[in-house]
């Protein structure tokens, strides 16, 4: 199994196969819109338009299992992705990234890199980095900021 063997759907619907990001590098975060990590939109969009010129994608994934932090609809967090911090990178459908409902992605993701508290997410704004192979080269925590991770992606490119 690889990242590219999953899919998710897309906040306006579209189902997108990972496959579709075939030789670049991601960031796979789960976000949330009303979190005290959620200004990492910011850092995360600036990353994004630094580097995808190099071959660079950030996928975000919004979850509301954690202090029902993102508690909108698909549309909702989408408008506010957009007009609060002028996103561009894709934004998924809400998923569950914890428990017996959790997306498979992030299921692999956990068996991949296990973090603290094992193969659980401790909270929003968790972060997978993988390699234009597909590989999962590193977990970062909700604590580690966009800025800090730009030589660790700029080192995969």
């Amino acid at each position: 199994m690889s990242v590219y063997d999953f899919g998710a759907r897309l906040t306006t619907g579209e189902e997108r196969s990972l496959a579709a990001y075939t030789g670049k590098v991601m960031l796979i975060v789960n976000v949330a819109s009303k979190c005290g990590f959620t200004p990492q939109y910011k850092g995360l969009q600036a990353l994004y338009e630094a580097l995808s010129p190099r071959g660079f994608v950030i996928l975000a994934f919004p979850c509301d299992q954690f202090g029902h932090q993102e508690p909108g609809s698909d549309a909702e967090i989408s408008s506010f992705c957009d007009r609060t911090y002028g996103v561009a990178f894709p934004v998924f459908a809400k998923i569950e990234v914890n428990g017996n409902n959790a997306h498979p992605l992030f299921r692999w993701l956990k068996q991949q890199k296990g973090g603290l508290l094992g193969d659980s997410i401790k909270w929003n704004f968790t972060k997978f980095l993988i390699d234009r192979a597909g590989t999962v080269r590193a977990r970062f925590a909700p604590t580690t900021t966009p800025e800090s991770l730009a030589q660790d992606v700029a080192g995969l490119l």
